[in-house]
């Protein structure tokens, strides 16, 4: 016994119609910028950690290792920045620790 069903072929795809060019543009068009003061500093910080914490941000992991300016999970390898830490002490951390050449 066989299952004819499962013999039929699949019916043919029919490709997909061609798209038509794009409109030129108007000639009264108005640039946004994206870079306001204001939306820049809401960006920054959401970015950064205001203090370090036990777990990951992103996973919720407690695998995890305290360097002076980020949270590095071990898990998901998430590097969190935290606020107000000196990235000069994490530059003498990585260059003690091997994971950076003197310079």
């Amino acid at each position: 016994m066989y299952n004819a069903s499962a013999m039929k072929r699949a019916p043919a795809r029919k490709k997909p119609p061609a798209r038509a060019a794009a409109p030129p543009p108007r000639s009264g068009a108005r640039v946004v910028s994206l870079l306001d003061p204001e939306i820049v500093l809401e960006r920054a910080a959401k970015r950064f950690l205001p203090q370090p914490l036990d777990r990951c941000v992103k996973c919720h992991s407690t695998f995890i290792g305290h360097e002076p300016a980020f949270i590095h999970c071990y898990y998901c390898g998430k590097m969190a920045r935290i606020a107000n830490a000196s990235l000069f002490l994490q530059e003498e951390f990585e260059m003690r620790s091997g994971m950076r050449a003197a310079s």
